[in-house]
């Protein structure tokens, strides 16, 4: 797989039938390994190991209707009150994060509202606040710790 932006982790990969898995420790079960959830793994690894988000808060392809079409938010974090905290989008390392991008994780932050959003494609990683009551947003320069955020 590619080298990304983000810490190595000991992540478990097995092989089954010509096809490659790796370990998703937050569902504990393993799942096929594309470009995106290669992604998606070392992300939330991070999220857990150095942003201390406890694993136990995080929901991994959280189903969401949008339009009246079923759709997946890649990760959906919660606070400590079990309120949607944090949205995150995951594109493959070889995806451009462009507008687009930004504007599928705002259609999906119309139904979770919540007042971070962060997207990645593995190189490069985006976190902006959102200030409902002010109706703006602010992009931040790093991702805050879990901690900060609530």
């Amino acid at each position: 797989m590619y080298s990304l932006n983000l810490p190595d982790y000991p992540y478990k990969i097995k092989q089954e039938n010509n096809k490659t898995y790796i370990f998703d420790f937050i569902r504990k079960k393993y799942l096929v390994l594309t470009p995106e959830e290669w992604v998606r793994q070392h992300f939330v690894h991070y999220l857990v190991t150095l942003k201390k988000f406890p694993s136990s808060l995080i929901v991994i392809e959280k189903g969401l209707n949008l339009n009246e079409m079923q759709k997946r938010a890649d990760v959906l974090v919660y606070n400590k009150t079990r309120n949607p905290l944090v949205l995150v989008e995951c594109k493959a390392a070889t995806i451009k994060i462009t507008q687009e991008t930004f504007n599928q994780i705002a259609r999906y932050n119309m139904v979770f509202k919540v007042p971070y959003l962060i997207v990645t494609n593995g190189l490069q990683h985006y976190c902006c606040k959102i200030d409902f009551n002010k109706q703006s947003f602010a992009f931040l320069e790093d991702i805050p710790m879990f901690d900060e955020m609530i």
